[in-house]
């Protein structure tokens, strides 16, 4: 839930992402859950009001969805910002992978409901930076591109496609507390969200 969100081809090993398991791809096969997730990740603790008003749902589903998290090892409770009327949440981890095709076999329901929620959530985040667009600054407007490229290849050639495009990636800056305390005056979050999307011939 970006990342926020799930990012089923990132680079693997970092120190702050999760690897989906059964119990987590079951977890997160909810949309609310995923965008609930990706907020935490991005904004940083909340509570289920905050984060109900966002999201456009009462704060009684929230909660749930956030318990339901909390269960699987999403989220855990901000014990340092909560008091006895107001529960804060955050994130546990920063990123979400979902890199075993064992388990998208042996789990299709979920895996395809996971990432048709992590499908529509980066739709939402495009369709809001469109409706920013206008009120951007001209340097952020310059620097936004929706494009695509028809290409044809093999699977190997697909994945070192792929690789490729981390590798560059990830020779910028994250978006981290840390980096952004740190980030160069101007510096804003910037997403770069990536589609691989084989378009296979089929009889």
């Amino acid at each position: 839930m970006t990342n926020m969100e799930g990012k089923p081809d990132a680079p693997s090993g970092a120190a702050d992402s999760v690897v989906l398991d059964a119990k987590g791809l079951r977890a997160l096969a909810h949309p609310v859950r995923v965008r609930l997730l990706g907020l935490l990740r991005i904004y940083g603790p909340s509570t289920a009001t905050r984060l109900a008003e966002r999201l456009g749902v009462n704060s009684g589903t929230a909660s749930y969805h956030l318990r339901q998290l909390g269960a699987a090892g999403f989220v855990e409770e901000d014990t340092e910002r909560g008091n006895a009327r107001e529960r804060w949440w955050r994130s546990v981890h920063r990123m979400t992978e979902l890199n075993d095709p064992e388990l998208a076999e042996r789990e299709p329901a979920a895996t395809l409901a996971y990432l048709q929620s992590v499908a529509a959530t980066y739709a939402l985040r495009t369709q809001q930076a469109l409706n920013e667009l206008e009120t951007m600054p001209r340097p952020w407007r310059d620097a936004f591109s929706l494009s695509d490229e028809a290409l044809r290849l093999t699977p190997d050639e697909a994945v070192a496609l792929r690789e490729e495009l981390w590798a560059v990636i990830a020779r910028y800056r994250r978006d981290t507390p840390q980096t952004k305390a740190q980030a160069p005056a101007g510096a804003e979050r910037f997403a770069v969200i990536t589609h691989f999307l084989p378009e296979v011939d089929t009889p």
